[in-house]
Order: structure tokens, then sequence, then C-alpha cells
């Protein structure tokens, strides 16, 4: 048996990656700068949905952002 206490052998679920939760609105400030690649989290556009209306924010090949209805 190992009495060593250098936690070699803890294998418990406590010792994984802590998971997180998704940030909501009142988590962050109405004022605060969100990141693009936050937003786009590696893709070139998302979808965003707004009062019944679907509208596609992309990012251009010269790294502009266009949003369209």
């Amino acid at each position: 048996m190992n009495d060593r206490n250098d936690g070699s052998a803890d294998q418990s679920p406590s010792a994984g990656p802590a998971l997180t939760r998704a940030a909501t609105s009142e988590d962050i400030p109405p004022d605060a700068p969100v990141e693009a690649s936050t937003l786009f989290g590696g893709h070139r556009q998302v979808v965003i949905g707004h009062n019944g209306c679907r509208y596609v924010l992309r990012i251009t090949r010269h790294g502009r952002l266009i949003l369209n209805k």
C-alpha cells in the first residue's frame, strides 16, 4: 500500500479539470466588450436570433464584420 501523500495515487474526480458554466447576461456588464473570437469560436460566421428574426454576423476575408438579415 502506498502511504505517501504526494498525490500520485489520487485519481478522484475532483483531481480532474474544473467544470465551468456558461456566462449569462448577469455575469457581464452591459458595456463590456466581447471578443469576436469568443462569439465566433473559430468559425467565420454566427447566426443571431433577435425579435423573431435571423441575422448572420460574418467575418470578411479582410477581417471586417458584416451583419446581414
